[in-house]
């Protein structure tokens, strides 16, 4: 297996055809592909092999694809794009709580697991637009360097994350639905249920060391959306 450009999806399922079916319409649309059978074998490829994103099924043998998400995240902020079953809603929530960027659900058109795996992988390499910085409070915002400080001390956000504070961020004061988060952080051809940002609101708040009830930071906008406290 070989990387080029940073392109490789690693592609995590026990069943083989589906590896097989989704690999297949990767390779078309100009990625590499490495594949895992279960947990293991993927935190394995991920410890020697540079990977773009991973695609994960919740269901695996052995350790399943909530705690291998885990494991991946005590050492890297790698895109994760989970696989679940329509009826597993709670493992959806799960998964996003710890760290997946995003989920598919099974049964899923090929064409939309492209579509999303290129959706994250754009986010990734955009930058936030307008001011290099700004600063809220004890926050302060390096959009140009990606970097986050909470009175002065690092803040340790995922990559998704840190798109969803930078949209914020470019309109300080302005109430953003969920929808036109969705469309600048997870992209306009996003499929999923809106809920996905009051995940990811929940985590970034979390990170930050801000209280939903008395924020000062994020608020929420009560049958509306969200907005960035203006400096």
């Amino acid at each position: 297996m070989t990387s080029v450009g940073g392109r490789t999806v690693l592609v995590v399922d026990d069943e083989e055809n589906i590896r097989d079916l989704v690999g297949g319409y990767l390779r078309r649309d100009g990625f590499d592909v490495a594949e895992a059978a279960s947990g293991e074998d993927a935190l394995a490829v991920l410890s020697r092999d540079p990977i773009a994103l991973v695609l994960l099924d919740v269901r695996l043998p052995g350790i399943d694809g909530v705690e291998t998400l885990r494991r991946i995240r005590r050492t890297s902020d790698v895109p994760v794009l989970m696989l679940t079953a329509r009826a597993e809603e709670a493992d959806r929530i799960v998964g996003l709580e710890v760290g997946a960027d995003d989920y598919v659900t099974k049964p899923f058109s090929p064409r939309e697991v492209v579509a999303r795996v290129r959706a994250i992988l754009r986010r990734g390499d955009g930058g936030a637009r307008g001011a290099d910085r700004l600063d809220v409070g004890d926050v302060g915002i390096d959009l140009a360097g990606r970097e986050v400080t909470v009175d002065g001390a690092p803040a340790t956000l995922t990559a998704l994350e840190f798109d969803l504070l930078a949209a914020l961020a470019s309109a300080p004061g302005r109430v953003f639905t969920r929808r036109q988060l969705i469309e600048r952080v997870w992209g306009w051809d996003f499929f999923g249920d809106e809920r996905i940002v009051d995940v990811h609101v929940r985590k970034l708040r979390r990170a930050l060391g801000d209280d939903a009830d008395s924020p000062r930071l994020l608020h929420t906008v009560r049958g509306v959306g969200y907005k960035l406290a203006a400096p």
